[in-house]
């Protein structure tokens, strides 16, 4: 069982954006690391996290050796992504050597972020490794309010057990944050309160299967390589996006990031993921919250579209660009029963 314990080393990486090591994040850079070794863990930066947008938007290979060193570090417990971005995949080919197979296939360990960090997921994923698409650094542990958001900072805590992840649908939901300069901290997010609770949009209300998953955008140009064209290339000779097998009895967990999509670009994508994976073979879809609710009732409405209509489809899950935020881990059994408002996640 993958899990954490206080007293741990926790490596920082910088897998996709730099922005981590920018001037204007340094006080966040701070109080990330305060936040964290309040669970007594010791905070390393591997040695590229820090480089900036520029470096490491160049050297794609840098980001993936900071990331091979904290998995060949024993003394190396966890692995948190400082933030996402939109181009992790060129880290593709530095991770899929044999040599990069095995360092990781030797010393699994805790490892969480979302966004674009989905493709990493899915990399480790191919590797049999069981990570969490949850938290990152900059947006939750460094979040400027007066604390870690209570709903988030509970789902991460149980990673410091061997319980199964039980979650509810949090009363409350936060919008996204427009300034994020010093004179920010200790101002807490705009706040609402949520009633809609898991809606279930079709299908039975209780199902169980494997979670298997991501950042709509990402798993889009996963496929299709719209923003940059060799990332399509890239996924076509490595195999990233798993292939049909993978999602037999699934429960494909999708949401949206924070460029919130048109609906036209939400039934495209959507259509795109349903040729590739053929959404009749799961168990059921649960979906994100959209970020600061925007085109929530849209959204719905393209999911009950596209999806056939026996396939449970559950909205208004808390996990992804919109907060507060959940854990997910790649391959464990999860079972949904909206009847009950619950979600329970086995461990692996």
């Amino acid at each position: 069982m993958i899990k954490l314990n206080r007293g741990d080393k926790i490596a920082i990486v910088s897998l996709s954006s730099g922005i981590l090591g920018e001037d204007f994040c340094r006080h966040q850079l701070i109080l990330g690391k305060e936040r964290l070794e309040a669970y007594d863990f010791e905070v390393i930066y591997m040695d590229h996290a820090l480089k900036g947008v520029n470096y490491l938007r160049d050297h794609p290979e840098k980001r993936a050796e900071d990331l091979l060193e904290a998995f060949a570090d024993p003394t190396i417990k966890g692995i948190i992504c400082a933030i996402g971005g939109d181009d992790t995949f060129k880290l593709a080919p530095y991770l899929l050597t044999s040599s990069a197979k095995e360092i990781i296939h030797q010393h699994p360990k805790f490892f969480m972020g979302y966004s674009d960090t989905t493709i990493n997921h899915l990399l480790l994923y191919k590797l049999g490794l069981h990570s969490f698409y949850g938290l990152s650094y900059l947006t939750c542990f460094a979040d400027l309010g007066p604390d870690i958001l209570a709903y988030s900072r509970q789902s991460f805590e149980n990673i410091l057990t061997e319980e199964p992840f039980v979650y509810e649908p949090s009363n409350l939901w936060y919008e996204e944050r427009e300034d994020f300069s010093e004179q920010q901290l200790g101002i807490a997010r705009l706040s609402h309160l949520d009633t809609k609770g898991y809606e279930l949009l079709q299908g039975q209300s209780k199902f169980q299967g494997h979670l298997l998953g991501g950042c709509l955008e990402s798993l889009y140009d996963l496929i299709v390589g719209e923003r940059y064209p060799e990332e399509k290339e890239i996924n076509q000779r490595y195999n990233l996006f798993p292939a049909k097998e993978n999602w037999q009895g699934a429960i494909l967990f999708l949401e949206t990031s924070e460029e919130r999509p048109l609906p036209s670009k939400v039934t495209e994508m959507l259509s795109v993921l349903n040729a590739e994976i053929d959404f009749e073979q799961l168990s059921g879809i649960i979906v994100g919250k959209p970020q600061n609710e925007i085109y929530y009732q849209e959204y719905k409405t393209i999911y009950q579209r596209i999806v056939p209509e026996h396939i449970p489809v559950v909205y208004n899950i808390n996990f992804g660009h919109a907060y507060p935020k959940m854990l997910l881990q790649y391959g464990a059994i999860a079972q949904v029963n909206t009847d009950q408002q619950r979600i329970e996640i086995e461990r692996l």
